[in-house]
């Protein structure tokens, strides 16, 4: 799929001027089929463009609906029974019509209108509605009745009848041959990026050489949690002619969210809030980094223009429940998330947000209810496939924990955090090569938490392998970025005793002097330094210099004698760089910071 490898060193092209017709086309198209959200996003990328004129010849005649005359009125008024969604009054008045858009309007009114029952039925009683189920069967008779029919409008509603029916294979087939037939059709490239699983799947596609194409990969990007990729397409949109397009803003701050980099995120959504201050989409992103960076009168103020902009809007509720989360009110917080999902049950971020509130308050069968809730939304989102180990992990079920886990590192393989929720699994289960993989693998992905190289060499450890620990903790004290860790202190005392063994006097001395300056170091920091004087006053007095134990690393052997014999010093000496093993520590840069899952 040509989109998806899009050269990062050169700009794309694409035609302005064509993108505006294209535009206006696709928004009186979608507004007359009642594809409000599809017009909406048309529109905004619409206007981000209105600095730039376009060669637009306005033809004579004025634009036609795509209706017959005598199909004109009942289409108007079916047009008005949708808007106020009466939808089965909107269909009933279309039965006898043949024009391609009546014949859309009365099918997608059939369809919103299951969807309304159903919803309606699930928050009444708790169940789902049969009769849903058979208006979709119903449809898809009719798709296949008329395939030869089908227009790209139809051929969009056929797709979402199919994931309905959780005829996901289909349903792919079937969408793609919508965005060939109608590409500005921005709804049919969503719900196909939603049913791609992998990277492998999107580049198998096959899809039109449109300028909506890059669009749909950056989306793609977003869906599938490769923020990089992601972030690298947005930016070229914007070099391309987007750069006040609000959306592309938006998505650039959830691929730095995505990222972890809080900064850059809340710098662009703060943008975002001067430029269209009534925006309430992706609220709930804002409300998340503003919980992470734990500006709580920030996030009041937010939750506090939400309301006054749109109180039953899904994002207001996950702003407010974001706030009392911070706030430690998770009983609250669960309130309103389920407020959220009572208005979109299909809202991923409520279901996530949810299971972490029911974690906090211990409720794990709540939470994991919550979790595979969002899983059958989205499959592809980490967070859901992380939130069920941990789950599990609560309940001590970690044959459970390690599968979940596995889940989301696939998904997500350069988030060090599930790779050490995995590699504490497998520690339990004393399964030690397996953690021990995943320990190091954390560590070169680039350690997030800083707790990697610990929990490497305390397993080490644990395992008898002194040297290997001996490694792990030197790489761990001599990162800059574990300054500070509650890890170090233990560290510092299992290097000054590992050197100290094997009569390693200065570098004994280093760690021992580093064990002084923590409490629960201390004393084991003054033990160590008195036997390091009793040595080197017993050696002081023996005309033979020590000899080196059998069992002594080679790459401890090659340290120069004279730090053996040389004269004590209450200085501690710099940090050897010594590692006893063939143990690689590749630098990675990572940042540590709080991160909600």
């Amino acid at each position: 799929m040509q989109p998806l490898l899009i050269n990062t060193k050169t700009d794309i092209q694409i035609d302005l001027n064509q993108v505006k017709i294209d535009l206006r086309h696709g928004i009186r198209e979608c507004v007359d089929r009642g594809l409000t959200q599809t017009a909406k996003w048309l529109a905004e990328l619409n206007y981000a463009l209105k600095d730039h004129k376009i060669v637009y010849e306005e033809t004579s005649t004025p634009y036609e609906d795509g209706t017959v005359i005598e199909e004109r009125e009942a289409y108007m008024l079916a047009r008005s029974y949708f808007d106020c969604q009466e939808f089965d009054r909107a269909a009933h008045f279309l039965e006898n019509c043949t024009s391609p858009k009546c014949v859309f309007l009365q099918r997608y009114s059939q369809y919103m209108s299951s969807e309304k029952k159903r919803l309606d039925n699930a928050t009444d009683s708790g169940t789902e509605n049969t009769e849903s189920t058979q208006v979709l069967l119903d449809l898809l008779s009719f798709f296949k009745a008329n395939r030869n029919n089908l227009d790209g409008y139809l051929l969009y509603l056929e797709g979402i009848v199919l994931k309905k029916l959780d005829l996901r294979n289909q349903a792919v087939t079937v969408l793609q041959a919508s965005v060939q037939a109608t590409p500005i059709l921005w709804a049919a490239w969503v719900e196909l990026a939603s049913l791609a699983n992998e990277y492998e799947a999107l580049d198998s596609l096959q899809l039109p050489k449109h300028w909506m194409m890059y669009f749909f990969a950056a989306h793609a990007f977003i869906e599938l949690k490769l923020s990089d990729q992601a972030l690298e397409a947005y930016t070229m949109l914007a070099s391309a002619g987007f750069d006040k397009s609000t959306y592309v803003t938006a998505q650039m701050a959830i691929a730095h969210h995505d990222r972890r980099d809080v900064d850059s995120s809340l710098a662009l959504f703060r943008e975002l809030f001067q430029t269209d201050p009534y925006r309430l989409d992706n609220w709930d992103v804002y409300s998340h980094l503003l919980y992470l960076k734990e500006k709580r009168m920030e996030l009041a103020d937010l939750a506090q223009r939400a309301v006054s902009i749109d109180k039953y809007r899904v994002e207001t509720c996950c702003v407010i429940g974001n706030y009392y989360s911070l706030r430690g009110e998770h009983q609250k917080a669960v309130i309103y998330f389920q407020r959220a999902l009572s208005l979109d049950p299909q809202y991923l971020s409520a279901w996530i947000l949810m299971g972490h509130e029911f974690i906090e308050l211990q409720h794990s069968n709540a939470a994991i209810q919550c979790y595979r809730q969002a899983i059958d939304v989205n499959r592809n989102d980490y967070r859901a496939w992380n939130g069920l180990g941990q789950a599990y992990e609560i309940l001590g079920l970690n044959g459970y924990c390690i599968y979940y886990y596995s889940r989301a590192a696939q998904l997500k393989p350069d988030d060090s955090r599930m790779l050490v929720s995995l590699g504490e699994a497998y520690e339990k289960m004393d399964k030690i090569p397996n953690a021990l993989k995943c320990y190091y693998k954390a560590h070169s992905t680039g350690d997030i938490e800083g707790m990697a190289l610990f929990k490497l060499a305390k397993l080490y450890e644990k395992s008898n392998m002194p040297n290997s620990a001996a490694a792990a903790y030197t790489a761990a004290c001599q990162d800059p970025a574990n300054a500070g860790s509650k890890e170090l202190p233990t560290a510092h005392r299992y290097l000054a005793q590992y050197y100290l063994r094997f009569s390693l006097l200065d570098h004994a001395a280093h760690y021992a002097y580093k064990c002084l300056e923590n409490e629960s170091s201390k004393e084991a920091g003054k033990n160590i330094l008195k036997t390091i004087s009793e040595k080197r006053l017993a050696a002081s007095s023996s005309s033979q210099p020590p000899s080196l134990p059998d069992d002594l690393p080679e790459a401890i052997k090659n340290v120069s004698a004279a730090s053996l014999s040389h004269d004590p010093s209450k200085t501690p000496l710099p940090s050897p760089n010594v590692t006893p093993d063939n143990f690689s520590t590749p630098l990675m840069a990572r940042k540590n910071i709080k991160y909600k899952m």
